[in-house]
């Protein structure tokens, strides 16, 4: 007969006066909650319309495509699978289009903003690469 082992299990790890991190709608959070844990856990974050292999819209494939060239490594949501995001997104940012690109958890821009820094180069600066 084997023996049972208890597993611990995460707990709050919040003491007085600190914040819990956000949590996302899979783990009883709200949406906004869910997005800021997304742009927060992630050095570069992207909202995009599709995914970075098959994105469903030009400005979200330029996005793509200057990060990858840039070598990034970006985590992403599809905004046209969740209705309810798609819209908090744009409350979240205050811009009102997709894509939006967020590093270190501020909202860089979208399309244009991001090729007009890659194209001067302060894209690369503000993501240390060396493209």
């Amino acid at each position: 007969m084997s023996e049972k082992i208890s597993l611990p299990i995460a707990a709050n790890q919040s003491g007085p006066g600190q914040q819990s991190a956000p949590r996302t709608r899979a783990q009883g959070g709200d949406v906004m909650s869910e997005i800021e844990a997304e742009v927060k856990g992630r050095k570069v974050f992207l909202y995009m319309k599709g995914t970075p292999d098959f994105p469903q819209c030009g400005f979200s494939a330029r996005v793509v495509q200057i990060l990858q060239h840039l070598g990034a490594e970006f985590g992403s949501s599809d905004i046209l699978v969740d209705p309810e995001k798609r819209d908090a997104v744009k409350v979240y940012g205050k811009w009102p289009t997709i894509p939006q690109l967020y590093i270190d958890g501020e909202l860089v821009g979208g399309c244009d903003i991001t090729t007009e820094m890659f194209q001067s180069g302060e894209l690369q600066t503000l993501l240390g690469a060396s493209k």
